[in-house]
């Protein structure tokens, strides 16, 4: 299986790249799973944790590796790839079977790359069974009558109580997904009130966007935003912003919503009018050239992801072309900049100078699991005709 190529020249060589790292993380790591965030630009496995042995599948981020490798295996049809990402499959069949670590909203991170790209490509019934069964573990998460998807913790914890955040936005669609499959209007109900609730609330008035808001969870009063990894309460987190691209354009298609459809052009053009000269995001947007922050390439990965997303459904046609020009732009910019190859240096990243979260100093300026992910799927959204996408 292979995607035919396009008319987007001088990508090939990034593909070959990142192609090759899939395949030698795979000869590394077999079926574990690396941490979320290289160390000094080099994965190191999963930590322990209690109940988890070292390497093994837990919190929000390993879906990204299979994803890497389904997207590998479309590239290439080498069925190296397909091997690996199906014994993670299975893994992932068996963690929401034995209840392992589901209590969060990234259930559809998660289940959307592990068992609904699978299911997808090869049919597999049992990734099918396991992803339905996440989606109703995140419907748990559902608050009336807020109407929207609690983010983090415990349901009964006052301090996340309420709560949602910008990046659910990529989680819905798992619930698309289930409402597809089974007809039950639950699922798109959900994703329909919650992405309502984040255009009008989490999208500030300048076309900026909070990381995080909070609904009173008994009256469903919209409460009020901050932020959890972004510089400020008031500031703009560049992945934030960047989930908010992709993941409105994404449910506008679902829902058919024209405050969605509006939201991502909001994100979009607030984006790539606070991006530096060089192309390359600082983590928060108010930063701004001669700073020196860290940058984040994988907000521009998703970012890239995302304008092509939104170019795709664009309704003026200068618009659109202008989104998708801009999206190729950031991926050049990428691969010039922030790969192991155009630095010359020895990484098992596909893409350097990312930020997980800066306010605690976590994988401040390294490869991450979603950034190697985003990345090669803005190479096959820009280099291969016809593929589908996996949310």
């Amino acid at each position: 299986m292979t995607l035919a190529t396009t008319s987007v020249t001088g990508l090939d060589s990034a593909v070959d790249a990142a192609v090759a790292t899939v395949r030698a993380n795979i000869a590394r790591f077999g079926a574990t799973y690396p941490d979320d965030t290289t160390t000094d630009g080099w994965y190191r496995p999963r930590p322990a944790a209690p109940g988890f042995a070292e390497g093994a599948n837990r919190g929000w981020t390993t879906s990204f590796w299979p994803g890497t490798q389904w997207l590998a295996w479309e590239l290439t049809g080498d069925d190296v790839f397909r091997t690996a990402a199906e014994a993670h499959a299975a893994d992932f069949v068996r963690r929401v079977e034995q209840d392992e670590d589901l209590h969060t909203h990234d259930l559809g991170f998660l289940y959307t790359l592990a068992c609904v790209a699978p299911w997808r490509l090869t049919g597999s019934e049992e990734a099918r069974t396991a992803a339905l069964a996440a989606a109703d573990h995140l419907m748990l998460r559902f608050l009336e009558p807020a109407g929207i998807i609690q983010a983090w913790g415990d349901l009964s914890d006052p301090e996340q109580r309420g709560r949602t955040i910008i990046d659910s936005l990529m989680n819905t669609p798992l619930l698309t997904w289930a409402h597809e499959q089974t007809g039950d209007e639950r699922y798109a109900d959900a994703v329909r009130r919650h992405s309502e609730q984040l255009a009008r609330h989490i999208v500030r008035a300048d076309d900026s966007t909070f990381h995080t808001f909070y609904w009173d969870p008994v009256t469903g009063e919209p409460l009020r935003g901050g932020t959890e990894q972004g510089a400020f309460d008031d500031s703009c987190w560049a992945r934030g912003q960047a989930w908010g691209i992709y993941g409105f354009a994404v449910n506008f298609q679902t829902t058919q919503n024209p405050e969605l459809l509006d939201a991502s052009r909001r994100c979009a053009d607030y984006f790539l009018a606070h991006l530096p000269s060089d192309g390359v995001p600082y983590w928060d947007l108010v930063y701004t050239d001669g700073s020196d922050a860290p940058r984040d390439a994988s907000s521009a990965a998703i970012a890239a992801c995302g304008l092509q997303e939104l170019a795709a459904i664009e309704t003026d046609e200068a618009r659109a072309a202008a989104y998708l020009a801009a999206g190729e732009r950031l991926l050049r910019t990428l691969v010039e900049r922030c790969t192991p190859a155009a630095e010359g240096i020895g990484s098992d990243a596909l893409l350097l100078h990312s930020v997980y979260d800066a306010p605690k100093s976590i994988g401040v300026d390294e490869g991450c699991l979603w950034g190697d992910y985003f990345y090669l799927e803005a190479l096959v959204r820009y280099t291969r005709q016809g593929w589908v996408r996996y949310w």
